[in-house]
């Protein structure tokens, strides 16, 4: 449960945008799309390996 706390004067805007980035950092809806379909292990652990490869790619442009 996420739980929020507004301060004193705050607007309405500014605690709506805590309580998204809080609810967006938890993965709840990244569990949520990912369960909505079977997906085979060995497609899992291609597409986590592409993804590190990927990742391994742009540390390599930064230096």
């Amino acid at each position: 449960m996420i739980i929020i706390n507004i301060k004193d004067g705050e607007s309405l805007d500014k605690a709506l945008k805590r309580f998204k980035k809080k609810f967006e950092k938890t993965g709840v809806m990244r569990e949520l799309r990912s369960r909505q379909a079977y997906e085979k292990k060995s497609i899992t652990r291609r597409t986590e390996i592409k993804k590190a490869i990927y990742k391994v790619g742009l540390n390599r442009e930064t230096i």
